[in-house]
């Protein structure tokens, strides 16, 4: 059976535009609409059933405001419970990052979420 016909027309959207960057890519060659829609349903498809990253965070006060910073666990070696609870952290911050220098020298950097005054 033919998932995407069962599929939310979300679904079936991406699908027609990934079709479409399927037949650019592969020089607008006519004839070939069965095989990129087929392509593009397996590559969304699977996609789709891939895990979400894992959403990790770090919770930081600096001068009475709080800080959730996330980060990427996957591709950042910092180990949760580094920083101690209390413990003074070297923080600096630029635009929507968070950078803290762990016990170890390096800078663990994070994407902040969330500021509550």
């Amino acid at each position: 059976m033919n998932a995407a016909a069962h599929a939310p027309t979300d679904w079936q959207e991406a699908i027609r535009r990934r079709a479409e960057e399927i037949y650019i890519r592969n020089g607008k060659i006519p004839g070939r609409d069965l095989e990129n829609w087929a392509q593009a349903e397996q590559e969304i498809l699977r996609e789709s059933s891939a895990p979400a990253p894992r959403r990790t965070a770090i919770v930081v006060k600096v001068n009475g405001a709080t800080y959730v910073g996330e980060y990427d666990s996957a591709s950042s070696d910092y180990q949760p419970g580094e920083f101690a609870p209390g413990v003074t952290v070297p923080v600096r911050f630029r635009a929507n990052k968070m950078f803290l220098q762990r016990p170890n020298g390096k800078i663990l950097e994070t994407t902040i979420v969330k500021k509550v005054s």
